[in-house]
């Protein structure tokens, strides 16, 4: 089908993904100016009632999910030739799954880090009443910022499966399967836990905990047999980790976290253990063990204590005193110490449903690369009738600036600057008041608490679009 157009709308530019039930394409919205992924029910299945309906139903669930960690479904639809499809945001990158094959093990951090996204992305669909049921890496797509967007929800389940029962009941991917599902027993969002425990202990051990050459023998080990030990697989793991990893993969749904937002809180909790010790190893020096194992800290002469006491008091002496002859200077020139320069950069874009997630991220970096000549844009619209779009900017640690300078050559635009958490929103501080951008625009902060994250909030464009050729704080 690649080179069709679908709907008179949609040309399929290339296949990205083929399942027992359907197909995804890379597609151009011919009307929108974008790309987006578009999956097509196979022809032979659209003149089954049961499967369009369900397909249709399925679609109008999992586009009510707005969320980061969710890959997001913009429409569904017929074309004139009867074929149904879905239109998904699309993501450029690869796939978690592809992500291992390239890199095997990855490190406890980062393993961590996008299983918790995953995680959140999960916690937000059971809490609006949608189990997915075929968590696995290949359902989860890493966009550019290496971020986890978890995909295929409903759909997989009783579309694109590898294993169905005789009744027709969908088991899911044998190599990540709950129990549970593969007995054909009630599924629930426990059933999710056990699969995100497998995909956590694949990216940590590099390979799943059951491999096998067939779906039954594969089902029949997660049923049957215990889990191998992550720690047997790999030492580096932490204790806490390799305990979250086996209380997620408890054959019993009622000895697992009782829910995916329990499991999150376990892998942050363990995330933070794992940056605290990562931050002792830098300002700890514990020497090897020379005693079985047992580790000993150096004991210090205290004859080298009184030294290194005397020593940091003569170089305190000297600090001062060349502070002192600093401040005299400076009075006499009358003149005062700068603060440090607080760096802003622009890493993304914000434009929360309705809008379709991105504007202009290519160039999002021009507005803050110290050359007026560049420039980040907003999209051109017709009317502007979205709540507003946004210029994400990053510092490389919390900040609390008291300013923010924007330069403009299309003056008249309204915005304000808020705060946030993450880079992808949502940002619930406004610190600014909201004011009518001109040529160059100074925005005054009012910052109770430093943050990372932030964004020009643009929500009046008086003309069909606004462009920044430099922003900076102070």
């Amino acid at each position: 089908m690649v080179g069709e157009t679908v709907a008179e709308r949609y040309e399929l530019e290339e296949l990205v993904g083929a399942g027992g039930m359907s197909s995804v394409y890379k597609a151009h919205d011919t009307l929108l100016e974008r790309n987006v992924a578009l999956k097509i029910l196979h022809e032979h299945f659209t003149g089954d009632d049961e499967f369009v309906e369900r397909f249709r139903r399925e679609a109008r669930s999992v586009a009510q999910l707005s969320h980061p960690n969710i890959v997001t479904v913009i429409d569904r639809g017929q074309d004139g030739e009867g074929r149904q499809f879905i239109v998904f945001e699309y993501i450029e990158g690869e796939n978690l799954k592809e992500l291992v094959v390239r890199k095997g093990r990855l490190p406890v951090r980062q393993a961590l880090e996008l299983s918790l996204e995953i995680a959140h992305g999960l916690s937000f669909a059971h809490e609006h009443g949608l189990v997915h049921r075929d968590v696995k890496p290949q359902n989860v797509l890493l966009n550019g910022d290496g971020r986890a967007k978890v995909t295929d929800f409903g759909i997989a389940r009783s579309l694109d499966v590898e294993g169905v029962t005789q009744t027709g009941t969908v088991l899911g991917t044998s190599n990540y399967i709950a129990p549970e599902q593969a007995s054909g027993q009630p599924v629930d969002a426990r059933t999710d836990v056990y699969s995100l425990g497998v995909v956590l202990y694949e990216l940590l051990a590099g390979d799943v905990p059951f491999p096998g050459e067939s779906f039954v023998a594969v089902a029949m080990k997660h049923v049957n047999e215990p889990p191998p030990s992550l720690l047997d697989v790999r030492r580096d793991v932490p204790l806490r980790v390799a305990g979250a990893v086996d209380r997620a993969l408890e054959k019993s749904p009622g000895q697992r976290f009782g829910s995916m937002a329990e499991f999150a809180a376990e892998l942050e909790a363990c995330r933070r253990e794992v940056d605290g010790a990562q931050e002792e190893a830098w300002t700890t020096i514990v020497p090897p063990a020379r005693d079985g194992g047992r580790r000993r800290r150096r004991r210090i002469s205290p004859w080298a204590v009184g030294l290194a006491l005397l020593g940091l008091l003569a170089l305190g002496a000297v600090i001062v005193g060349l502070v002192g002859l600093r401040g005299r200077g400076h009075e006499q020139r009358g003149a005062s110490t700068p603060a440090a320069p607080i760096r802003l950069e622009g890493v993304g874009s914000y434009d929360p449903p309705p809008g379709d997630g991105a504007e202009h991220n290519a160039s999002v970096g021009k507005a803050t690369d110290g050359d007026p000549l560049t420039y980040w844009d907003t999209e051109h619209y017709d009317s502007f009738s979205k709540q507003g779009v946004g210029l994400v900017l990053a510092a490389r640690r919390p900040v609390e600036p008291t300013q923010v300078t924007v330069s403009s050559t299309t003056p008249g635009f309204t915005a304000e600057i808020k705060a946030g958490d993450t880079s992808v929103g949502p940002f619930p501080r406004v610190v600014s008041a909201s004011q009518q951008v001109g040529s160059t625009t100074r925005f005054s902060l009012h910052m109770t608490r430093p943050a990372r994250y932030f964004v020009l909030w643009i929500t009046a464009l008086p003309d069909n679009y606004a462009r920044v050729t430099e922003l900076h704080a102070g």
